[in-house]
């Protein structure tokens, strides 16, 4: 990613300091991220360098969020054709933001340290305009595309390599309390709108198009072009 970052500072000079202090000057990938996390969640209460010493200790400690964050970088370069380069999403892509945030904020949710976890969960929502709920598991290899609009609840689980757009909700019914939130197998692409409710399963490599509202499971690669019509292939 360094590489990459000098060529963008030789092109354009006049953001060498902010490469500097965002990517060049890091010796590790923890490092830069806690940093570029620190500075774009940091309030009055929340000093950037008291966030940077929490977040670099956790990704410094983790290797498993740590394969993530590097599985959904390549995500993001591989699928989605606006991103130009790793280090175009590392600091533009408030979806590869998003979700690296939630990465290290569901660390001190399983730790116990529920009352920080949830302040840092409201700046990303303040910053970001997701709604992640700590309690949510999610895999590697994610793209979210957009992303403002998300909502994730609490017992949902995302598999890896899913591509999800923005305004898509997996939520509850509001019927049920307990394991009651979508579980998202692997390669999965939902589209913009779309609403999964319940306590549903969507199989892998499925395509569920945009605006659907789904409340019963969806097989595997199946591809779901209205609210109850599904293509199998």
């Amino acid at each position: 990613m360094k590489e990459e970052a000098e060529l963008d500072v030789n092109e354009e000079p006049i953001l060498n300091s902010y490469y500097q202090s965002s990517i060049l000057s890091h010796d590790s990938l923890e490092s830069a991220l806690a940093n570029y996390l620190a500075n774009r969640l940091s309030s009055a209460s929340l000093p950037s360098n008291t966030l940077f010493d929490l977040f670099v200790g956790i990704l410094k400690s983790d290797q498993e969020i740590m394969d993530s964050v590097k599985d959904d970088l390549k995500a993001v370069k591989e699928r989605d054709p606006a991103c130009i380069s790793h280090v175009h999403c590392f600091l533009n892509f408030k979806g590869f933001l998003a979700c690296q945030s939630h990465r290290v904020a569901y660390k001190l949710w399983l730790q116990g340290r529920k009352v920080l976890a949830v302040m840092i969960q409201n700046r990303v929502s303040e910053i970001f305009a997701v709604g992640i709920h700590l309690g949510a598991k999610i895999g590697s290899g994610i793209l979210l595309d957009h992303v403002t609009g998300l909502v994730v609840g609490e017992t949902a689980v995302i598999g890896n390599n899913v591509s999800i757009s923005h305004s898509v909700t997996l939520g509850g019914t509001g019927k049920a309390s307990g394991d009651s939130h979508p579980k998202i197998g692997d390669g999965i692409l939902i589209g913009a709108g779309t609403c999964i409710l319940g306590n549903i399963k969507v199989g892998e490599c499925s395509k569920i198009s945009a605006g659907s509202v789904m409340i019963m499971d969806v097989p595997p690669r199946t591809t779901v072009v209205s609210d109850f019509v599904m293509l199998l292939f």
